[in-house]
């Protein structure tokens, strides 16, 4: 069974660092995009970030750019989303989401699998 599992949400000052890390399990890695959503208090879900299968390729929603990085390590079946210089506007709740096929996506309803979500709050 395909199961992706978000860590290392939590509570961040503005300007501070989070990384959140996406464990997979019950598939091979090497052949599903995988990228980030995330839902605002009140808002739709919104794509965060991508990495291609093979890490050649990622995107990024114009928020995030120069702000997170999206990493992937195959061999240990992780999705790393390091971010940086984080906002307020951050605030929500984090999903990794995978897709098997056409490549990385910020569509949100482009993607088969989600985990269950954490949550990340960056204080006022």
């Amino acid at each position: 069974q395909l199961q992706l599992l978000e860590s290392g949400g939590g509570l961040v000052q503005p300007g501070g660092s989070l990384r959140l890390s996406c464990t997979t399990s019950g598939f091979t890695l090497d052949y599903y995009s995988i990228g980030w959503v995330r839902q605002a208090p009140g808002k739709a879900h919104e794509g965060v970030s991508c990495i291609e299968s093979s890490g050649s390729s990622t995107l990024y929603t114009n928020s995030a750019k120069g702000r997170f990085t999206i990493s992937r390590d195959n061999a240990e079946n992780t999705v790393n989303l390091q971010m940086s210089n984080v906002k307020p506007e951050d605030t929500g709740f984090y999903y990794c989401v995978a897709r098997r096929r056409g490549g990385c996506t910020l569509r949100t309803d482009e993607y088969d699998y989600w985990g269950q979500g954490i949550r990340v709050t960056v204080l006022p």
